[in-house]
């Protein structure tokens, strides 16, 4: 049916990009900021997102970046007031940071 999306169809929007267009991706689509070397080092911890391989060259779809944004990102909110979710992470202090 036409629209309909099929692995390996030439048609397909999902693109494979190289970390740093992955990084700019994310910003661009999702406004979610990870730098190139934050994408590597949550490579190194299995906590980004999915990626393949072509060598020595890590390869993000974009179907997974927006999954993993997903996953990341809060819900929707219409007020500071509101609680956050149990999903949302708390605030990091800067012993945390340093340590990391």
């Amino acid at each position: 049916m036409a629209g309909d999306r099929q692995e390996g169809d030439a048609m397909s929007t999902n693109r494979l990009l190289r970390r740093e267009a992955a990084s700019a991706y994310l910003f661009e689509i999702h406004g979610v900021v990870r730098a190139p070397s934050t994408l590597a080092k949550l490579a190194v911890t299995g906590d980004g997102p999915l990626f393949r391989r072509d060598g020595r060259i890590p390869l993000y779809s974009t179907d997974d970046l927006d999954a993993w944004a997903g996953s990341i990102l809060g819900p929707p909110m219409q007020s500071t007031s509101q609680p956050a979710s149990k999903e949302t992470p708390s605030v990091v202090s800067e012993t945390q940071i340093k340590r990391a």
